[in-house]
């Protein structure tokens, strides 16, 4: 269950349980029954049938025989926020225009919470064994684009990243110990770009760079990645290419702000 801030007479406990019915779907839970979304959110049998129920009378939720499952209704949550940042609207031309010199599949992404959220994409080919769509999230110190977005952050921030977040190892070649991932996150964040091979899933490479806004703050990052049989080791042209893009694109952010 996830751990709610102290209760205040501002604090509305019932949408905030609503929230993370609908944040207990994910990659991995596409689909639940009502004791499995019980048992991811903590609460009773009772409060989640209700939340469920509630949710599906609004649209946001579907119920196929025993299993629930969210609707692209829930999209619309993000669409606010998405539109408000401005972000896929100005990132979309430059990863069709670098998918298009490289060849190979481009992602932009930003990070919340203890993972990234991709919110672009153009795709050349599926080399993920889950496949990758606006929404999808990862956790961010196994990907490149991850690693870009934590470098940037304050010296307490990733503190309290590193004390809340397992390393949890998802191949040999994950950085699973917190000094080790410190290492490489100055290193990302004094050579201005993150590599990542096989740290994810075997077998998929990839090369990210922040996007930064008008103040130099690192608001998202993007990447390239392809399949490390295909490429062997990322192509020194992939850092040039990705880098350039991702400038290009905070350029063009800083542009939109004025």
């Amino acid at each position: 269950m996830t751990e709610q801030p102290p209760a205040g007479e501002m604090f509305v406990r019932s949408l905030a349980r609503g929230l993370e019915v609908i944040t207990a779907f994910d990659a991995e839970h596409t689909t639940m029954t009502l004791s499995e979304v019980a048992a991811r959110t903590g609460l009773s049998r009772a409060a989640a049938r209700r939340f469920l129920h509630t949710l599906r009378a609004l649209g946001y939720v579907r119920l196929d025989g025993a299993h629930f499952a969210l609707t692209p209704q829930v999209l619309r949550l993000g669409t606010a926020y998405l539109s408000g940042l401005g972000l896929p609207q100005v990132v979309q031309p430059h990863l069709e225009r670098l998918t298009g010199e490289v060849g190979e599949s481009t992602s932009a992404a930003v990070l919340d919470g203890p993972d990234i959220v991709y919110v672009a994409r153009v795709a050349t080919r599926r080399i993920m064994t889950v496949g990758i769509t606006v929404g999808t999230r990862f956790p961010a110190y196994a990907t490149s684009m991850g690693r870009v977005l934590l470098a940037d952050l304050p010296d307490a921030d990733l503190d309290a990243y590193l004390a809340a977040t397992p390393l949890v190892p998802l191949t040999e070649r994950t950085l699973d110990r917190p000094d080790a991932l410190r290492a490489e996150l100055r290193q990302v964040r004094e050579q201005g770009w993150a590599a990542v091979d096989q740290e994810l899933e075997a077998g998929l490479c990839s090369v990210a760079a922040p996007v930064r806004d008008a103040s130099g703050r690192v608001v998202a990052a993007l990447n390239i990645s392809t399949s490390a049989v295909r490429s062997g080791s990322l192509p020194e042209a992939y850092v040039t290419r990705v880098v350039d893009t991702a400038r290009a694109v905070s350029d063009d952010l800083a542009h939109a702000g004025r």
